[in-house]
């Protein structure tokens, strides 16, 4: 079977980036001009073409998206692997009603492609723990999902 590819997120992928998720981020380095990937946690889909997440607005991420709009979100779900392509920007500098100093970025989704290598599944899929004090975590990030809602 070959791998599926779409123009905007599938529903089991959109109902997936409602949740906390863990996320790959991979960015063209401004400087270098080669890859720059990050692990993302806080992001939000608003539509099936369109993506928010929040980072630390000092981040090599908003430089880099400031210099090129191109960016890949790779996303473990629905049993398989995804790369969720599209043109990224800086939609707020500071993001308002959080107390960290994060940046808002927007991606416009251009192009889903099921990536996942031929004749496999994914059977479990990629879970974390926050390191720091519980609730404190479940309050920053009702707080950063709050304001991103907001946009």
């Amino acid at each position: 079977m070959a791998n599926l590819v779409e123009p905007v997120l599938i529903r089991p992928l959109f109902e997936k980036l409602q949740q906390d998720q863990y996320v790959i981020l991979a960015t063209v380095d401004h400087e270098t001009g080669g890859p720059n990937v990050n692990a993302i946690s806080w992001l939000t889909a608003r539509s099936e073409k369109l993506i928010y997440l929040a980072v630390d607005n000092r981040s090599r991420i908003v430089e880099n998206i400031k210099v090129n709009k191109n960016a890949v979100i790779t996303l473990i779900a629905n049993e398989s692997t995804y790369s969720i392509s599209g043109n990224a920007k800086v939609k707020e500098e500071y993001l308002q009603g959080v107390p960290l100093k994060l940046a808002l970025i927007e991606i416009s989704v251009k192009e889903v492609r099921d990536i996942m290598f031929y004749g496999s599944k994914i059977t479990v899929e990629p879970r974390y723990d926050k390191t720091y004090d519980e609730l404190a975590a479940e309050k920053l990030d009702k707080q950063v999902k709050e304001a991103m809602i907001k946009h």
